[in-house]
């Protein structure tokens, strides 16, 4: 019997180099299938129940290529990314190249999806549910464009941009990867690539949309949060860094957090 776990630890996690946020959810994943494989050998009253994470923070600029991309959609040489002090790196998610910045909100769900539903498609929909609910709050009217992943404002309109892009990776059905979304984007940032591989659609920014100079990100985190968690029906834990780290070094797969 599969004892299934809807409590989701959250834990902001600041700016972060994107190669130490990367290893991070590695590790987080790699403990939590760790603890799924030792389950088919116990007892179905001995099973133990998968821990639920989302990780929330930002990176200094970095390009993040996808699996699936090309790098002809980075139009920087090496030499003009080390100028302009912009990383690049070739990552396991999906999706094309894109453009991650410390004014983003960049979310890292790490979720063993069967402790909600095994559908990779409805994940990735709810993600961008998650998305579309928080630009509501701001009066925004969030959409998603056929065939490509993500949140857009404007569909279907010589207008089109999207607002927030998203890749993922799943492995015995453990998520990790996610979304970056634009609050108070320098978006200039986005004319050295191909974002996503798109080449007629633009990119937004939620300061830019509603015309301010400056957004508090910590509010429309909260916001965003909220909805996460109502779409999931789930219920937040917090969780400090060091309770994480102790979590993942310890060889105990049976270890709580709570």
């Amino acid at each position: 019997m599969w004892h299934k776990n809807k409590n989701i630890y959250v834990l902001d996690i600041g700016l972060i180099e994107y190669g130490e946020a990367w290893q991070l959810q590695e590790q987080i994943l790699k403990k939590i299938v760790a603890i799924k494989v030792a389950n088919r050998e116990r007892s179905p009253e001995n099973q133990q129940k998968t821990p639920n994470f989302l990780l929330l923070c930002a990176h200094p600029h970095v390009y993040t290529l996808g699996k699936s991309g090309k790098m002809a959609h980075l139009l920087l040489n090496q030499q003009a990314l080390d100028d302009k002090n912009i990383a690049f790196f070739h990552t396991n998610r999906g999706g094309d190249i894109t453009y991650h910045g410390p004014d983003q909100i960049v979310g890292y769900p790490i979720l063993d999806l069967e402790n909600f539903f095994t559908d990779v498609h409805k994940y990735l929909r709810f993600l961008e549910e998650s998305i579309i609910l928080t630009l509501q709050d701001y009066g925004l009217h969030g959409e998603r464009s056929q065939g490509e992943t993500g949140v857009w404002l404007e569909v279907n309109t010589p207008k089109a941009r999207k607002i927030c892009a998203m890749g993922i990776r799943c492995s015995r059905w453990v998520s990790m990867h996610g979304w970056a979304m634009n609050i108070n984007t320098d978006l200039r940032y986005f004319q050295h690539i191909v974002p996503c591989g798109i080449t007629d659609k633009a990119v937004a920014s939620l300061h830019k949309e509603l015309g301010v100079e400056y957004i508090d990100k910590k509010e429309v985190q909260d916001r965003l949060i909220h909805h996460f968690l109502h779409i999931f029906a789930a219920e937040a834990v917090p969780i400090s860094l060091e309770k994480l780290n102790a979590f993942l070094t310890t060889s105990d797969t049976a270890i709580t957090l709570s």
